[in-house]
């Protein structure tokens, strides 16, 4: 292939500092650019270590806190969590080249938030789902592969994101060029809505998916994000054993096969808990939860359509962060209640 263009990682923690080291050892130039100091320094000494079961190496390269950046570039990949996005975009627009683009390996509908900064022709859709977490500075656990989709806003073919497609095989070689990248964004609106579900308590993501106590609350927050996709004439779409139709449909049969496959994707996982259980229970600091549902509800809001789950969701994770509850069994019988 082609010299891939030159890579900025924007924020190198699980997903960033995953991708920028794949890049990194297949010889693409990249930079990164983090907030944490010891991360940076690290990853400067070429300290930037990829743990786990799918691969195992070091690498590095120049890496700066955002105050010391400079230059102009054409690909940044923005990889903060959500809640971080908007002053993350602000923090990098002065150094985005005119005709360059942001990617948004995030988790969320956060290109609305970036096309709103940088512009939406300097806007590229992405959506990732591997499992990755930040364990210290310059280690992280890559802990299973997962869906990578990259697609222009627009749906169109462009020489931009044909290049950034084959950029992204060396990370993931099954990575997608997609003509319908919300309609994934969305999937992972459904399907991460019982990620977030699952870090109310303490259990697995496997666990949780595979205990019948919790397959109410399961397809009743499913069914009623990829009810607002529907009203937003956006055809959600499946991903590593996650198929959106049957709980749209609510096909029992087709929902039960399709659980049960999730359940087998995530035993085979080094990752076991969601990053937002990361957060809760290990980092002690606050999730992107609110933010990542924030364009969903307001989407909902929009149609006129109730969303009793995703609001108590909102309301219970809010409430563990601020020490008010704490995880366990007993939060997610009170989200499951709300379950139609």
């Amino acid at each position: 292939m082609p010299q891939a263009e030159p890579v900025v990682i924007w924020g190198a923690g699980a997903i960033g500092g995953t991708i920028g080291a794949f890049l990194r050892r297949a010889g693409v130039p990249v930079t990164f650019v983090d907030v944490v100091p010891e991360h940076v320094a690290a990853i400067n000494a070429g300290q930037l270590s990829i743990e786990g079961p799918i691969a195992r190496f070091t690498t590095g390269g120049p890496a700066f806190l955002p105050q010391d950046f400079s230059g102009r570039h054409k690909l940044i990949i923005l990889a903060v969590k959500a809640h971080h996005t908007e002053g993350a975009t602000r923090a990098l627009a002065p150094f985005l080249a005119e005709d360059g683009a942001v990617v948004s390996c995030q988790n969320g509908l956060n290109e609305l938030v970036i096309a709103d900064i940088v512009g939406r022709a300097r806007t590229i859709g992405s959506f990732v789902n591997f499992g990755a977490d930040y364990l210290a500075p310059g280690r992280i656990l890559y802990g299973v592969r997962g869906a990578v989709v990259v697609g222009e806003l627009d749906g169109a073919t462009t020489p931009r994101i044909a290049a950034l497609h084959e950029t992204l095989k060396l990370f993931e070689p099954d990575a997608v060029l997609s003509d319908n990248v919300f309609g994934f964004l969305w999937g992972k609106a459904g399907y991460g809505a019982m990620l977030k579900s699952s870090a109310l308590t303490h259990d697995s993501i496997a666990d949780f998916v595979g205990d019948p106590a919790r397959r109410r609350l399961i397809v009743g927050i499913i069914r009623e994000i990829l009810s607002i996709a529907a009203a937003e004439g956006v055809t959600p779409i499946g991903f590593d054993g996650f198929d959106p139709a049957p709980f749209a449909a609510n096909d029992t049969a087709g929902i039960d096969a399709c659980m049960a496959v999730m359940e087998r994707y995530n035993r085979g996982s080094a990752k076991t808990h969601s990053g937002i259980w990361r957060d809760l229970a290990v980092r002690k600091r606050q999730t992107d939860v609110a933010a990542q549902l924030a364009p969903v509800r307001a989407a909902a809001r929009r149609h006129g359509i109730p969303t009793p789950m995703a609001d108590k969701l909102v309301e219970l994770i809010t409430a563990i962060e601020q020490g008010q509850r704490e995880q366990s069994g007993a939060l997610a019988d009170e989200l499951g209640r709300l379950a139609p």
